[in-house]
């Protein structure tokens, strides 16, 4: 009989539980279906003008028109993406604060700092992949080279004697340096820039022999005459560069992408995340969005965010090996 009457006082808890559950999924489901209630701001880890800034504020004007509602970029550089994901963390998880990713805070910044408190890929919520950045190997015409074979004979005819730019300390652009370092064998200086367009000065008066960078920058450095674009770092030849080598032509398997992906904070419900990802899909699959990121080197890769967490986790074993072989030099 005991057990009976504690199974009748039983009932009603477990009876309340499932119906609480119920009704915060609802509640969930009926604010994702409002959602946003007000502005949004996307944080982004690099200044003003840096090519992750311009495409953020395309991909926020297109989401403002799609929702009816102001959606703001927030610049917060520094610590290779840290101060941007420090900001973002605490932020209530209502998806009116989102962050713009870039490869570099899942890649580098666990190997760079390896007591940060966060880890983006663990405990952000994914929302959607953005776009990929192919990047330009170039070098001075003053060289007198035209391929990438002829910049590493060189290189190891000069060891230690070449400066090569290759964007902030910990950035897709960073690491693809050290990964050329690596497989060829060579020694060199590489010299950090806190965007591709302050190394060009440095790079066209002779200061620099070489550079890595995002195609905008490289392409318009190329329109001159003081530089030669050597090989790109995709595992195919672009098709708007068909001219134009993959590095992996010259060594096998390098390939090495600059990527963005939208995140939200830590708790983000489920149903808010979905909806943004599937408005997110919407505006980059637009011609007028798609046309322009691909005019400034970005190519839009839509994805669910389970599609961008398996992305995420493929590019973290791809480079596993070279930061492993380059960590010292990445602190």
């Amino acid at each position: 009989m005991a057990d009976r009457n504690t199974d009748r006082r039983a009932g009603p808890t477990r009876r309340s539980l499932l119906a609480g559950g119920i009704s915060l999924l609802a509640a969930r489901g009926a604010r994702a279906q409002s959602f946003p209630a007000g502005p949004v701001r996307i944080v982004c880890s690099v200044g003003p003008g840096a090519s992750p800034d311009v495409i953020s504020r395309l991909v926020a004007d297109h989401l403002t028109r799609h929702w009816g509602q102001q959606v703001i970029v927030v610049n917060q550089p520094g610590g290779a993406g840290a101060v941007a994901i420090k900001a973002v963390a605490p932020a209530a998880p209502d998806g009116h604060t989102l962050y713009m990713a870039l490869a570099s805070n899942f890649i580098a910044l666990p190997e760079l700092q390896q007591n940060f408190p966060v880890d983006v890929l663990r405990d952000f919520v994914p929302i959607g992949f953005v776009g990929e950045q192919p990047l330009m190997v170039a070098a001075v015409s003053s060289l007198g080279i035209n391929t990438l074979s002829e910049l590493i004979a060189l290189l190891k005819q000069r060891p230690g004697e070449l400066n090569i730019a290759a964007g902030n300390r910990g950035s897709i652009l960073h690491l693809t340096g050290e990964w050329l370092r690596v497989a060829t064998g060579t020694r060199f200086t590489l010299v950090h820039y806190a965007g591709g367009a302050r190394a060009l000065p440095d790079l066209i008066g002779g200061r620099l022999q070489a550079a890595i960078d995002a195609i905008p920058t490289m392409r318009a450095a190329a329109e001159g005459a003081h530089v030669k674009v050597l090989a790109v770092t995709t595992r195919q030849r672009l098709e708007n560069f068909p001219q134009i080598p993959t590095v992996a032509e010259t060594l096998a398997g390098f390939e090495s992408l600059g990527w963005m992906a939208l995140m939200a904070p830590p708790k983000t419900p489920e149903p808010i995340a979905r909806r943004i990802s599937d408005d997110l899909r919407a505006v980059l699959t637009t011609p007028e969005l798609k046309d322009r990121l691909y005019q400034l080197g970005t190519y839009v890769r839509p994805t669910t965010p389970a599609e961008l967490t398996a992305y995420v986790e493929e590019q973290q074993r791809i480079w596993r090996p070279v930061i492993a072989e380059t960590a010292r030099t990445l602190r």
